[in-house]
């Protein structure tokens, strides 16, 4: 089955577009960071379990970021599917955020167990904003 054969994606609200294009911003803004201006603070959060260099990993989840962020704004067609990987790259990256609570690393204003524990809980709320939004909960396609 080509792209041009897929049925059309399932239909959607201005509140979910609003969401979306909400979202994207934010994912491209992050992505930004982790390239830019933030980077050095990023490259402190990534646990010392991860077997790259920090640089690396802050560069590439960055680049991620920035894609996801654009796919999100701008592939309307795809947005099911884009909105699956991101909420895949949400539960991918949760490790990284376990590990900042677990080893008591600041960043970011997460400068304590009860801001880092609120950021844990925030992540799952990011899975279902890429879900509902692009309207992946329940479609088929």
């Amino acid at each position: 089955m080509t792209h041009n054969e897929l049925p059309p994606p399932p239909p959607t609200t201005p509140t979910r577009t609003a969401a979306r294009l909400i979202l994207a911003g934010a994912m491209i803004f992050a992505g930004l960071s982790h390239l830019f201006w933030g980077r050095r603070e990023f490259q402190a959060q990534v646990p010392t379990w991860v077997p790259m260099d920090p640089d690396g990993v802050v560069m590439a989840s960055g680049g991620v970021e920035v894609m996801l962020g654009t796919g999100l704004a701008l592939l309307n067609r795809d947005r099911v599917l884009v909105g699956r990987l991101l909420a895949a790259f949400f539960v991918a990256v949760f490790p990284g955020n376990l590990a900042q609570f677990v080893n008591k690393r600041d960043g970011f204003g997460l400068d304590s167990d009860a801001k880092r524990f609120v950021r844990l809980l925030f992540q799952p709320v990011l899975v279902a904003w890429a879900l509902w939004s692009t309207a992946a909960t329940g479609s088929r396609r």
